[in-house]
């Protein structure tokens, strides 16, 4: 029988972005099902395997998308959504196959279900583009994306605090505006697929929130106070509002966590 670890490197070294997206939910719905060993007997590759387009930029190289309701512009706006849901594919893959070992088989199961939920949603956010005449890959992408995970290769407990509770928080803050102008544009359509993604990504936070505040008993440690600490020692950006807080609390991450460094 195949092993978890080496269903989930396959899926990581699939540069595809529709053969990734269905390595993603096939090993999320192998391991429903019982088709995989509870082995770790391969490791994670340091970086996924990605298509060759889109050309991948320093943040500070990216054109600034124009506001307004433009054609080119609503097209920046999806590809860079569907830039972010297909780079936290790989997160959710790589979260599952480098920690699962020491965390135990529902953290797996969990975190696969996550990648299976970030492939549905690109799948959606891919389609959209081809709706407006576009394609993923047509325009250049966020570089940063993935220093996230190198940054906490070696500690679950960091990893956790910044990509689930502050990458994906941020898009609990973002997402809602940006639905209200998909929404008063008339994209109906599009609307409903931010509405999927952001109620999602509540459930993702929560998990997140949910293993560091295991971590944090293992330690021992206060957890916003950890937390904190993991967040300025791995996170390269700033902690700024608005923040959602209705969402956030939803995911169980409290103001506690976040109020005392926000800038």
């Amino acid at each position: 029988m195949n092993s978890v670890a080496s269903a989930i490197r396959a899926a990581l070294l699939t540069a595809d972005q529709r053969a990734k997206c269905f390595a993603a939910r096939q090993v999320a719905r192998d391991w429903r099902k019982g088709a995989l060993a509870w082995r770790f007997d391969v490791a994670m590759p340091d970086q996924p395997a990605w298509p060759a387009t889109p050309e991948l930029l320093p943040p500070g190289q990216m054109p600034k998308r124009r506001k307004g309701g433009s054609e080119s512009g609503r097209i920046a706006l999806w590809h860079a959504l569907a830039h972010i849901e297909f780079v936290a594919i790989d997160l959710a893959l790589d979260m599952a196959g480098r920690f699962g070992a020491a965390m135990g088989e529902e953290f797996v199961g969990d975190f696969l279900g996550v990648a299976a939920d970030e492939a549905m949603h690109f799948a959606l956010l891919a389609r959209k583009l081809e709706s407006l005449g576009s394609h993923y890959g047509a325009l250049p992408a966020h570089a940063g994306l993935w220093e996230a995970a190198q940054d906490t290769s070696g500690d679950v407990a960091a990893r956790l605090a910044v990509v689930p509770m502050v990458l994906e928080a941020r898009g609990l803050d973002v997402t809602p505006a940006t639905l209200e102008r998909v929404r008063a544009s008339g994209d109906a359509g599009g609307a409903k697929i931010l509405t999927r993604i952001l109620d999602d990504e509540i459930r993702h936070v929560g998990l997140g929130t949910k293993y560091f505040l295991r971590c944090a008993e293992t330690m021992q440690a206060r957890p916003e106070s950890l937390w904190q600490t993991l967040v300025k020692q791995h996170f390269h950006g700033s902690i700024k509002p608005p923040f959602n807080d209705s969402a956030r609390l939803a995911a169980g991450l409290s103001r506690g966590f976040y109020a005392e460094i926000a800038h």
